[in-house]
């Protein structure tokens, strides 16, 4: 991403914090709201131009960390430290650059999935008792409201009125009997 699509913060001799778009002064807080917004922020110094965003945005982890919002767990936080004092350091920020894109593309695909089909489908044994709450409900209703035929089997001719009658009877015989062998 190129240096014009970042929103630029400049911070004064003052230590205080300038944002160039909307030209007002902002907070770490707010800095971290524009971040959580998907924008992308360099922060640089006004007198040497340097980049002081990591100095920055680490340290508003450091204050989310020191309120209670935890997100990284102690032994992710030692690791870095450690990693700071040993050859891994060359290898850990590819593999925590890698670790953290999996994740977003995997919460990415999730909520997709999620929006896309109904999650009580995907449940085990949802379309055998999706079946049985429709014959259920047609029993019950004497095949008035729900006349139609299921996807994918012929239509047939709804049985006669008695018909049904003398197939739930004997349902309900064959539950009783169950029932009293319990």
């Amino acid at each position: 991403m190129a240096d014009t699509d970042h929103l630029l913060i400049k911070r004064y001799a003052s230590r205080r914090l300038y944002n160039t778009e909307t030209s007002d002064y902002v907070t770490l807080e707010d800095i971290a709201g524009f971040i959580r917004a998907g924008r992308e922020v360099k922060i640089v110094d006004l007198k040497s131009g340097d980049d002081l965003t990591r100095q920055y945005l680490l340290q508003i982890i450091a204050e989310h960390e020191s309120r209670g919002e935890s997100v990284l767990p102690i032994a992710v936080l030692t690791d870095l430290v450690r990693s700071y004092t040993t050859q891994a350091h060359s290898v850990v920020p590819d593999f925590l650059a890698a670790s953290f894109e999996m994740l977003q593309e995997g919460q990415s695909k999730m909520m997709d999935n999620m929006a896309a089909i109904n999650p009580m489908a995907s449940m085990p044994g949802f379309d055998a008792m999706r079946a049985q709450q429709e014959a259920f409900f047609k029993a019950m209703t004497g095949g008035i409201a729900g006349g139609q035929a299921d996807e994918g089997s012929p239509a047939q001719p709804d049985p006669a009125p008695s018909e049904e009658l003398d197939e739930i009877k004997r349902q309900l015989s064959d539950l009783q009997s169950k029932l009293s062998k319990m």
